[in-house]
C-alpha cells in the first residue's frame, strides 16, 4: 500500500517510519525541511517537501504522491511545556491539528485516498465517573482557560476526520508517549524535571495516567491501516492505566532520580497551576480493549512497570517535532 506521512519526523514519526516499511508498505513522508527532507531519502522513503499551512503545497504533495493510505501525525511541540505558559506554548499545536487536518483532509479527499489515520489523545476526557473511560466518553470541553483550547482542538481534529467525504476516518487517542523521543526518555523534558524532584506527587496523586510506549504506538498505527479495521476512534494505550502516585515513583527508579517529594495540592497549584493539579489528582484513564480486539493488538509493553525500565536509550531531541 501506498502510505502518506504527514509528522514523519517526529517521536512516533521516526518510530513508525521502520514499521511501515517492514510491513511492506511504499512510504511517501513529508517534511517542510530539505535538510530532513534528505535523511528521509536516505532512509529509503520517498520525500514530498511542503508546510502544512500551505493548503495548495499540501494538496499538490498528496496529489503527486497517489497514496491509497495517509497518515496524520503533526505536532508543533516545544521542547519543555510550563504550566503557567501552556496556553501560548500550545498555540501552534493546537493551530496545527485544525489547520493542518483540514488541508490534509482536503487533499486526501481530492486524491481519492481511501484511508485517514490521525493522531489524537487520550488524556483530554472529562474527568468524571468511572477511572478509566471508554471512547464512547465525553472529552473536557470545559477544562481549565490553560487547556480548554488544546481540547477543543482536539475535539476539531477528530470531528473533521471523522466527516471526511471519501476516506474512512481512523482516530486513535495515544496514551502518554514513552520512549526515544520523548518527554519520558532518559534525557526527556520530564525526565529532567524528576530528577530535580520539580515533578512531585501532588495531593493524593488520584490522576490516572495511561502510557504508550512510541513504538507499541506505531505498530497500533500500522494495524489501523487496513481495510478491515472499522473506522472510528480508539485509545491506544497499555494495559494499566495507574494514579501518579504509584507510577511516579517506579518511574523516578527507573531514570535513576530521587524518590518524588509528595506536596499538598494547594501548594503545587502555586507551581504547576489549576491545570497541572486536576491531572495529579482527577485525570481519567483510558481503556484499550476497543483498540485490542478490533486490531488485534498487543502492547510489546503491557505495563509501563516494565516499560519504563527497558526504555534506556538516548531520546531523540524533543524538539524535532512532526511538523518538520
Amino acid at each position: 500500500m501506498r502510505v502518506f506521512v504527514a509528522g514523519a519526523t517526529g517521536a512516533i514519526g521516526r518510530a513508525l517510519l521502520p514499521q511501515l516499511l517492514e510491513a511492506g508498505h511504499e512510504v511517501i513522508a513529508m517534511t517542510r525541511s530539505r535538510e530532513r527532507a534528505e535523511r528521509l531519502a536516505a532512509a529509503g522513503v520517498e520525500v514530498a517537501v511542503c508546510d502544512a499551512y500551505d493548503p495548495a503545497g499540501v494538496e499538490r504533495a498528496v496529489g503527486q504522491a497517489g497514496p491509497e493510505a495517509l497518515i496524520h501525525q503533526l505536532t508543533s511541540l516545544p521542547p519543555a511545556i510550563t504550566p503557567r505558559r501552556m496556553e501560548r506554548q500550545l498555540a501552534d499545536n493546537d493551530r496545527i491539528r485544525v489547520e493542518g487536518t483540514r488541508n490534509l483532509v482536503r487533499a486526501a479527499e481530492r486524491a481519492n485516498v481511501r484511508r485517514i489515520v490521525a493522531q489524537s489523545v487520550a488524556f483530554a476526557y472529562r474527568p468524571e465517573g468511572d477511572l478509566i473511560l471508554a471512547e464512547t466518553a465525553p472529552l473536557w470541553l470545559d477544562a481549565p482557560p490553560p487547556f480548554r483550547r488544546s481540547v477543543e482542538a482536539v475535539a476539531e481534529l477528530e470531528l473533521q476526520v471523522a466527516r471526511a467525504e471519501g476516506p474512512d476516518g481512523v482516530v486513535l487517542r495515544y496514551g502518554y508517549f514513552y520512549g526515544s523521543g520523548t518527554a519520558y526518555a532518559r534525557d526527556g523534558s520530564n525526565a529532567r524535571l524528576v530528577r530535580k524532584r520539580q515533578f512531585p506527587i501532588a495531593g493524593g496523586g488520584g490522576g490516572v495516567f495511561s502510557f504508550i510506549h512510541v513504538d507499541d504506538a506505531a505498530r497500533a498505527t500500522v494495524l489501523a491501516l487496513e481495510g478491515k479495521r472499522q473506522p472510528g476512534v480508539y485509545n491506544v494505550t497499555d494495559d494499566e492505566p495507574a494514579p501518579a502516585r504509584e507510577w511516579l515513583p517506579v518511574y523516578a527508579q527507573a531514570i535513576g532520580a530521587p524518590k518524588p517529594w509528595r506536596v499538598p495540592a494547594f501548594l503545587a497549584r502555586v507551581a504547576a497551576g489549576r491545570y497541572g493539579v486536576e491531572l495529579m489528582t482527577r485525570q481519567r484513564g483510558a481503556s484499550n480493549a476497543k483498540a485490542k480486539a478490533e486490531f488485534d493488538w498487543q502492547p510489546r509493553f503491557p505495563t509501563w512497570r516494565t516499560g519504563f525500565a527497558a526504555s534506556e536509550h538516548p531520546a531523540r531531541r524533543q524538539h524535532d517535532v512532526g511538523r518538520e
